[in-house]
């Protein structure tokens, strides 16, 4: 059963559904980031975690073609940090931050256990690109490689190390492509739960449309999440300037699939509630 599907239904709110919520011409986007659940601080330090916590909201926005400007940070302390390990959540948040362009405006904190961070994000935007988009004939595409994180992920829980700059510790975003690109998108998101699952998000938000694959792609790349890469479609007609926008970002731009008439069910295992 797909809990996290059912308790979202629970709302009837017609703003939620997408990466953020957009209300005028902002977009607000939260996301949370909890030790057990996405992160053991023995694979990362406080301030990897804080800035691996502030990139996975953004990229929200960056998936709805907004760019952030503000930022609430709740925070769950373990009793037992030392000062120094607050300064390092604290210089990591500011350090993502400052990047951006985004004011830390404030939050709340209190003690617990286990460290859990939750960030709600507000962004400014003058056409959102939404999931629900996509149109019958639409050519489907995922920017960068994916794979790397659930490889890296597998590593980790079996007591390995990975680099401090690995994908599944610091994201690559791709805000540079996507504002700019997004003009010729009819929809698009950030894989945070893997390509299949995202693709059945897009494929259902979008009415009755499926995917025909142009290409096979392997299992471990399809269900590997945290890639925070970008899925997106568009009409054939745009795809030289698609391409053309990617080459000067330097990006590679994989074309892998067909808009169809017929359902699309991802094949993956859930990542949450399991």
């Amino acid at each position: 059963m797909d809990k996290e599907g059912f308790f979202i239904k629970q709302f009837t709110s017609g703003r939620i559904g997408d990466d953020g919520a957009v209300v005028g011409k902002c977009v607000y986007s939260k996301d949370l980031f909890c030790e057990g659940v996405h992160f053991l601080r023995s694979w990362m330090s406080e301030y990897d975690i804080a800035v691996k916590s502030m990139l996975v909201n953004i990229s929200d926005a960056i998936a709805m073609n907004a760019k952030p400007s503000f930022a609430l940070i709740g925070i769950v302390i373990p009793s037992d940090f030392e000062l120094k390990q607050m300064r390092e959540l604290a210089r990591g948040f500011e350090d993502v931050a400052k990047k951006y362009g985004i004011e830390i405006i404030g939050g709340d904190t209190t003690s617990g256990e286990k460290l859990m961070i939750s960030i709600t994000i507000a962004s400014h935007v003058e056409k959102p690109l939404f999931r629900n988009g996509m149109k019958m004939g639409d050519l489907v595409a995922y920017s960068g490689e994916i794979g790397k994180s659930k490889k890296e992920l597998t590593r980790l829980l079996r007591g390995g190390k990975i680099g401090r700059n690995s994908r599944f510790i610091t994201p690559k975003l791709r805000g540079d492509f996507v504002y700019e690109a997004s003009r010729y998108m009819s929809a698009g998101l950030d894989i945070s739960d893997g390509l299949s699952k995202d693709l059945s998000r897009m494929c259902k938000s979008s009415g009755k449309l499926g995917v025909r694959f142009l290409k096979k792609l392997p299992k471990i790349l399809i269900c590997s999440g945290e890639e925070y890469e970008m899925l997106f479609s568009f009409a054939p007609r745009y795809k030289a300037k698609i391409l053309s926008i990617a080459k000067k970002n330097r990006l590679k731009i994989n074309i892998f699939a067909k808009t169809l008439r017929k359902r699309y069910k991802s094949t993956c295992k859930e990542n949450h509630f399991s």
